[in-house]
């Protein structure tokens, strides 16, 4: 008897690969390189979502500081006991909730200048001034928070050092974040320095043309920009985080539970990167940290791209 065809539905061919491959034109696509132009495309994007989003956190914490300097303002007109005496453990209480207060007044203003710093609408104010009278005011503000915690911070101030135009509040920022991070792990009865000196910077990339050289040579010995240093007695940093604590939000391993966002650094080296200036540590465990920081005696007013290191 004849055989009868096999009249079964015919099964469509695959990409040849195992059930559940994709088909040839999706897996086309897939392994295809991503042109320049998609990449581009994709990377505006993510910075498009970041600003949205910064844009968004940095509103959230601009609505929290007017309640809260409220509630400090209220706390402050209770500590003065206008509105009736307090006693010893009313004080402490009130102290207590003051200070929280300051922090976190502290973090949203950290907050907000990180924010403005990502989106590189910050603007210096450059005016002629005395280098020595502004370190001397940061310690001066910061000197009874060193001596509640048992710290010595010394500074003196030098004779070398000429005026010159920069931006003072910015300037009391990077300074006021290195002496906060210098307090708050120097162990107590440690010491800490500011100090400030004329510097001969002679920057990478400079163009190397014999009359470049010679000009270089020549001006060897004449200043054009302003150290300063803030050196502490804590535990140091070991070396392979020296270039990461300057990143955003980053902690120290074991410094976790410390208070702050990890930010202080961060700011600060935007604010100098704005100004045309640099901030490097030099420190080993055991032997305390040496923060440093340039910046030059002639304003750069060209800013550095958004987030340059």
């Amino acid at each position: 008897m004849a055989s009868t065809p096999d009249k079964s539905p015919a099964v469509p061919a695959t990409a040849g690969g195992p059930k559940g491959s994709l088909p040839s034109t999706a897996a086309a696509r897939a392994s295809a390189p991503i042109s320049a132009d998609d990449a581009a495309g994709e990377l505006e994007q993510l910075r498009d979502r970041f600003r949205k989003t910064a844009d968004a956190l940095a509103s959230a914490a601009h609505d929290l500081k007017t309640p809260l300097a409220i509630l400090n303002g209220y706390i402050e007109l209770l500590q003065s006991q206008k509105l009736g005496p307090l006693n010893e453990r009313q004080r402490e209480v009130m102290g207590d909730m003051f200070s929280s207060g300051q922090r976190l007044q502290q973090f949203i203003q950290d907050f907000l200048t990180f924010s403005v710093l990502e989106t590189g609408e910050l603007r210096m104010q450059y005016v002629e001034g005395d280098m020595n009278a502004c370190l001397s005011e940061v310690c001066r503000l910061w000197s009874a928070r060193f001596q509640e915690r048992g710290l010595a911070l010394y500074f003196l101030a030098n004779d070398k050092l000429t005026t010159f135009p920069f931006d003072a509040p910015k300037i009391q920022r990077v300074i006021s974040n290195l002496l906060e991070n210098a307090c708050k792990y120097t162990p107590q009865g440690g010491t800490v320095w500011l100090h400030a000196e004329p510097h001969m910077w002679e920057r990478r990339g400079a163009s190397k043309s014999a009359a470049s050289a010679d000009r270089r040579r020549q001006s060897t010995n004449v200043p054009n920009a302003v150290k300063v240093t803030v050196a502490d007695t804590g535990p140091g940093i070991r070396p392979e985080f020296h270039l990461e604590i300057f990143d955003d939000f980053f902690r120290l391993p074991g410094s976790e539970s410390a208070e702050g966002m990890g930010l202080g650094l961060a700011i600060s080296r935007r604010l100098l990167q704005a100004m045309g200036g640099k901030i490097w540590v030099e420190s080993e465990p055991g032997t305390g940290c040496k923060f440093s920081f340039l910046i030059p005696l002639k304003p750069i007013l060209s800013s550095p791209p958004r987030g340059a290191k």
